[in-house]
């Protein structure tokens, strides 16, 4: 990766495999002073590199065990109905991600309710509502696995 080396990049995976561990357990673990690493995770800070910590939250613990994928196309494809699709899609408490692509489609959601009747009612009373959407592909996600970031 541009810009760090083999401790920056050890540093790295530490912090996310757990982000609340202390500073001395990640000096420990990449075989550093502690603080080499507190200067270290400072400076990829700084960079911008780390941007903050998220929290892992059990879906299924708190009510929203089904997740899926919506792939959605938008008509126009311009700026104005892009951003104003975007702005209004990311402040839905069901939408957990929202990522703006290329290709057939122009967004893909993720998304967790309760059930495949929430779902349902989420594509249908809410999505396909908008008149700047055009198409719609759900997939239901089975599993979902988090991975850090390659090499780190």
């Amino acid at each position: 990766m541009p810009g760090l080396d083999e401790l920056d990049t050890a540093i790295l995976r530490e912090l996310q495999r757990d982000a609340r561990r202390t500073n001395r357990d990640i000096a420990a673990a990449v075989g550093v002073a502690p603080t080499t690493a507190l200067d270290r995770t400072r400076a990829l800070r700084e960079r911008g590199v780390i941007r903050g910590a998220q929290l892992v939250v059990d879906l299924t613990a708190v009510g929203r065990p089904v997740q899926a994928l919506i792939a959605v196309r938008i008509r126009p494809p311009s700026r104005p109905v892009i951003e104003g699709f975007r702005n209004w899609v990311s402040q839905l408490p069901e939408v957990l991600s929202v990522f703006v692509t290329t290709g057939s489609e122009d967004f893909l959601l993720h998304l967790a309710v309760a059930d495949n009747e929430r779902l349902y009612a989420f594509v249908i009373d809410r999505l396909t509502q908008r008149r700047e959407v055009a198409d719609v592909r759900t997939s239901v996600v089975y599993e979902h696995l988090q991975t850090g970031i390659a090499g780190a």
